[in-house]
């Protein structure tokens, strides 16, 4: 009989080191190479699984830049669980986290703001026994915005992820003319996981 997945299973799924290194060689116009992070953190520990994330440029890898926390909860009874983000109020007293666990426990709820429109809802398709795929999609007509710098950004959300693999599809978004401004403008970011948390 095969197993559900759980929180323990999202975990195992998300969190760790990645890159997109052979995404970035075969296609180096369209994509740069990229490290990401994505480091539990023990907040929330009561319904969620939480994840710190950020990535850097591989040629500044000590500059990592979109600080962002993700948490988990399961939805009802069906196979599916949803993903809040929320932004930092200081995104500069984070920069380097995903490598320093030992900043990371400092956290608290405190220092973070819930982007209420940033919601995506995490399917999960069964591939074989105790194997899956994650799809991770925004909720229809819900657009997620937020104020950085004093200005509105817009973003649009989505993962999906293997045991081995892991698709960003995150990518800004003109709110006039709905095109891609950055991000996963041709198709989704593929990074490989180079490290387990």
């Amino acid at each position: 009989m095969t197993s559900l997945p759980n929180l323990s299973t999202i975990k195992e799924y998300l969190a760790g080191e990645f890159e997109n290194k052979q995404q970035a060689i075969a296609d180096p116009a369209w994509y740069v190479q990229l490290r990401m992070w994505q480091r539990p953190v023990s907040l929330f520990q009561e319904d969620s699984l939480t994840l710190f994330a950020e990535q850097a440029n591989i040629l500044s890898i000590d500059q990592p830049y979109r600080q962002r926390l993700l948490r988990i909860t399961p939805l009802g009874s069906d196979i599916s669980f949803k993903v809040q983000y929320y932004m930092f109020k200081d995104p500069t007293a984070w920069c380097g986290a995903g490598r320093n666990n030992t900043l990371l426990n400092t956290l608290t709820p405190e220092k973070l703001d819930i982007l209420p429109g940033c919601v995506l809802k995490v399917n999960v398709e069964t591939l074989g026994k105790n194997q899956y795929k994650l799809i991770a999609k925004p909720i229809p007509d819900i657009r997620c915005t937020f104020d950085y710098a004093g200005k509105t950004i817009e973003v649009s959300l989505g993962f999906e992820a293997t045991q081995k693999e892991f698709l960003s599809y995150d990518k800004g978004v003109d709110s006039i003319t709905r095109k891609a401004t950055w991000g996963a403008v041709l198709g989704p970011y593929r990074y490989t996981k180079l490290q387990q948390y």
